[in-house]
Formats: structure tokens, sequence, C-alpha cells
């Protein structure tokens, strides 16, 4: 395995406990990584809770969520939400799909969520829903078909955020780092959001403060040091 590629499976089992020690992800939310040398090959970890997942535990999928190398492991059913993605999406290198349940409040209401506060301003200008009902009927809400896939990454379109009615939310990044970044201040906006809501009428950012505190957090430094401080907080 080449050095950026054990960078990455690195990286990947820290975002996975990362977002499970952030309440991002419960026990049946996942993350993953494209291959830098290989646009057609991702990166993700077995079937296991995001919280116990270690570097060994990483397989490496092809697009159609099939593992390059035969494993008996049992992988995540979900498989598809990341392979259309990325079919979609040349720009993205890493998914995170969660249910943290202020962001799973908006999926059931229908409500949309908006940048309220300043980091939130990453989440995007907008956060699309993608109703599985739409299109394919009463399902067990899993993404668990291409077909599925496709349609949720034509719903995310050019975004970086999209929310699963009734479900929960996807999240991308062009890094692991940003795509961690980002979901953890979606989840944080979702709440502070609703939050406000309950203390009477809300103030979002305006789209040009959304877009300057975008591309302002987004640089390297802040990522930087969000991941730094989040991956120190492991422990391990």
């Amino acid at each position: 395995m080449t050095d950026a590629r054990q960078t990455l499976v690195r990286d990947l089992a820290l975002a996975n406990r990362v977002l499970a020690r952030q309440g991002v992800l419960d026990a049946f939310g996942h993350v993953s990584a494209r291959d830098p040398a290989n646009p057609n090959v991702y990166f993700q970890s077995r079937g296991i809770s995001p919280g116990t997942v270690r570097e060994a535990d990483i397989v490496a999928l092809d697009l159609d969520g099939e593992p390059l190398t035969p494993t008996d492991w049992r992988l995540y059913g979900e498989r598809p939400l990341h392979g259309e993605i990325y079919r979609a999406r040349p720009d993205v290198m890493a998914i995170c799909h969660m249910h943290s349940p202020a962001i799973v409040a908006f999926a059931i209401s229908g409500v949309q969520i908006e940048p309220v506060f300043h980091l939130g301003a990453v989440i995007g200008p907008r956060v699309p829903f993608w109703d599985a009902r739409a299109e394919f009927g009463d399902t067990d809400l899993r993404v668990a078909t291409k077909a599925q896939g496709a349609s949720l990454a034509r719903a995310l379109g050019d975004d970086w955020s999209v929310v699963l009615r009734r479900h929960g939310a996807a999240c991308a990044g062009r890094s692991i780092p940003e795509m961690v970044f980002r979901s953890v201040n979606l989840r944080d906006n979702a709440d502070l959001q609703y939050r406000a809501h309950t203390l009477g009428k809300m103030s979002p950012l305006t789209p040009g403060e959304a877009s300057l505190a975008c591309e302002f957090n987004l640089r390297p430094h802040p990522v930087k040091r969000a991941w730094d401080y989040w991956v120190s907080m492991l422990g391990d």
C-alpha cells in the first residue's frame, strides 16, 4: 500500500471514531473516502459500529460497492449511497451518512436547514431534501440499491449536504477532515436552528455572510485545527 493510501486508511479510521465521539454517528452511521490514486475505488470500514473502527477494518471497494479482495466480512448495506455519489461527483473525496437526532428532526418535519451561525456556513448555501417515496414508494428507508443511490446523488447535485426524509443526512467533502468538519457543523447548525426557533424569530445568515464565512472556515488552517482538536479528544 502506498504512503498516500496508508494515510487515507489511517484518517478514515480516525474519522469514524471522531464522528462517533462527537455524537454525529450512532451505531449505524458510516463514512468512506475515495482512493486518491484511483477515482473508481473507495475505502470503507466493514459493517461495524463506527466508534470501534480501526485501520485493520478498512476495505477497498469499487463504485458498485464490491470489495476488490474477496472477504467474508459483513459490509454496510448502504454502500450504494457512497458509490453513486462518487460516480456523480468527481470532486467528492469523502462521505458521511448520519442519523443524528438534531438532523432527523428536520428530516421528519421537512423544515429547511439553513446556515444560522458562522461555522454552520460550511454546510453550503442550501441543504436539499431527498425523499425516497417520490421515486420508490414504500421502502425500508435504506439507500440500498444503485437506483436509490443515483437518485440521492441527483438530489445532492452540486451541494455538499443533503437531508434524507425521515432518515438522516449525508455530507460530502474534498478531504476526510473537510467532510468531518462539515458533518459536525451540520449537526450543530441543525441543533442551534431548532433551539433558535423555540426562542423566537430566527435570524439566519445572509447569502453573502454564508459565502464569506464558508470560504474563510474551509481554509486549510481552520479545518486542520478542528481535526487535530477532535482527534486529540479520542484519547487513544
